[in-house]
């Protein structure tokens, strides 16, 4: 019975849409690392606002990509938008985290060296994406390849004049 049922899911005629419900499963639980690491520390995921809107909008494809298998419809301008949402709020965020976690040390910084009546001596830690960040922005850019097949497909003849009208 195992392997009908299997049989079943690979013959499907919407069997392409489990790519992006994987990259939705994959986007949800990268929501759940650490997206970027400044020194010793991990920022981004759950806890922020955008780790929550990555993890709705991962809900979201699975969802999506779920209807267009059960429906048998193509869902595959709602995916490319909601991958570009979730790319552009992972690379967003990652672009502002690093900013503010440089601003912050060097506002303390600043702090210390004006109490000691020093010069300030600025060392900016490392930063680097994360595993969590990564897994992010590959599944998400996962979903907005598959949406983007459906211009492929649309455009998949061009357009040729089989007479010459210039005459």
């Amino acid at each position: 019975m195992g392997n009908n049922s299997l049989n079943r899911m690979l013959q499907h005629s919407m069997r392409a849409y489990y790519l992006p419900m994987f990259a939705g499963l994959l986007l949800a639980g990268s929501a759940f690392m650490p997206w970027i690491l400044i020194g010793d520390n991990a920022f981004g995921g759950m806890p922020s606002i955008s780790g929550f809107w990555v993890l709705a909008l991962a809900i979201l494809v699975v969802v999506l990509a779920s209807l267009s298998v059960i429906t048998r419809k193509n869902s595959r301008h709602p995916l490319l938008v909601v991958g570009l949402a979730a790319f552009a709020i992972v690379l967003l965020s990652e672009q502002w985290m690093q900013r503010a976690a440089v601003d912050e040390i060097w506002a303390q910084e600043q702090a210390v060296a004006i109490v000691q009546g020093e010069k300030a001596e600025i060392e900016v830690p490392v930063t680097s994406i994360a595993g969590g960040g990564y897994l992010a922005l590959v599944s998400s850019a996962i979903v907005i390849l598959f949406g983007l097949t459906i211009v492929v497909k649309k455009v998949s003849s061009p357009h040729a004049v089989s007479e010459d009208d210039d005459a």
